[in-house]
């Protein structure tokens, strides 16, 4: 019997243990084709039933609208970052709104300079990115090219709960770290893109949902590659695409509507994960000191700091004797990083949350659920 640990990693995350189960007895043959995944062509009849079972489950699971396109890309959320600027922002005469929530907002807007003027919106700097912005807060300009945003910054911990107000300006979101992780209003947005490496399958593939009316404004001078029209066209064919990530985003978007029983439960199990935590900070009187303030605490990233930094070390090696990997947090946050994302069973958070208590009844002032 394999023993599993309970990865808290940012990403790449755990994956449903039935979706793994499933890739583990198929990998050597599909059933009723004889050829692994690993090997099959992508032009086959059989991946183009896989390729369109996670599209067909995306669309049921996010209630994604006719006139919205479901890309199968590569090159991660990085490369999207270079690709909207290219497509909507590059030789417009405007500018582009950015909410800069944190680390990955901030390196989408760095990006988004190469191709033009960018506009700051709003930035969380001198917070240290510790809270999101009040509606009130956000300069936004009714004519910007676009409104670009971070629905949940992994380093900081912090989500948003609802989308900001943009008017009649497309609103372009990186959901990477909380994709399929809540139902969303997909028609809030123009673009919405994750890289699957945290709630939707493996490294390697990113999800590209955009709208029909920007998909046809891609500019014809653009790299066929980074052309969302030519790759829609091709029904994310152009080129050979992630075939194992995409059967793994199908094997995973599966279990959520067959095993999970859809993204309303999916959220419900995510807020219970998170309070968890959430309670083991707040009752321990002063112990756990947190960085997002909790107005604007993300479901997927526990963000939290020991009263002392020397208790550091002895708090990740007490926690890995139990199994629990992964923990730590980002250096411009410091302390620990807790990542709870859809596959990570509640038993790895019960298991967490108890040793959070006995560790801050052992080394400081006693903590209570």
């Amino acid at each position: 019997m394999v023993n599993r640990i309970f990865n808290f990693s940012p990403g790449p995350a755990m994956l449903p243990l039935a979706a793994l189960e499933e890739a583990q007895r198929d990998l050597l043959a599909l059933p009723g084709v004889g050829i692994s995944i690993l090997e099959i062509s992508h032009r086959s009849k059989a991946f183009e039933a896989i390729i369109g079972q996670a599209e067909a489950n995306l669309r049921t699971l996010l209630a994604i609208p006719d006139n919205y396109r479901v890309l199968f890309l590569q090159g991660g959320a990085l490369l999207q970052f270079a690709m909207v600027p290219m497509s909507f922002l590059r030789n417009t005469g405007k500018s582009a709104d950015y909410i800069v929530s944190g680390t990955w907002s901030k390196k989408a807007q760095e990006e988004a300079k190469t191709q033009g003027k960018v506009h700051t919106a709003w930035d969380g700097k001198s917070g240290n990115y510790n809270r999101l912005p009040q509606q009130s807060e956000l300069e936004l300009d009714p004519d910007a090219a676009y409104v670009y945003t971070a629905s949940n910054e992994t380093i900081q911990g912090v989500q948003f709960s609802r989308e900001p107000d943009v008017g009649g300006v497309p609103l372009v979101c990186d959901s990477s770290s909380d994709f399929l992780s809540r139902p969303v209003p997909i028609d809030r947005y123009g673009i919405l893109f994750a890289c699957a490496q945290k709630n939707a399958g493996p490294a390697g593939v990113t999800i590209v949902i955009i709208r029909d009316d920007l998909v046809q404004r891609s500019p014809a001078d653009l790299p066929s590659m980074l052309n969302y029209r030519l790759l829609a066209e091709n029904k994310s064919l152009l080129n050979t695409p992630p075939v194992f990530g995409v059967y793994m985003v199908k094997l995973v978007t599966d279990w959520l509507l067959k095993e999970v029983g859809g993204l309303e439960k999916m959220a419900a199990i995510n807020r219970q994960k998170a309070q968890m935590l959430y309670e083991a900070i707040d009752h321990s009187g002063g112990f756990y000191q947190r960085h997002a303030e909790p107005a604007s605490r993300s479901m997927m990233n526990v963000t939290f700091r020991l009263p002392e930094t020397a208790l550091d070390e002895k708090f990740l090696g007490e926690a890995k004797a139990l199994g629990l990997v992964e923990l730590k947090g980002h250096r411009s946050v410091g302390g620990f990083r807790a990542s709870i994302y859809n596959a990570m069973p509640m038993e790895g958070v019960v298991t967490l949350r108890d040793f959070m208590l006995e560790f801050s009844r052992k080394y400081g002032r006693a903590g209570s659920p």
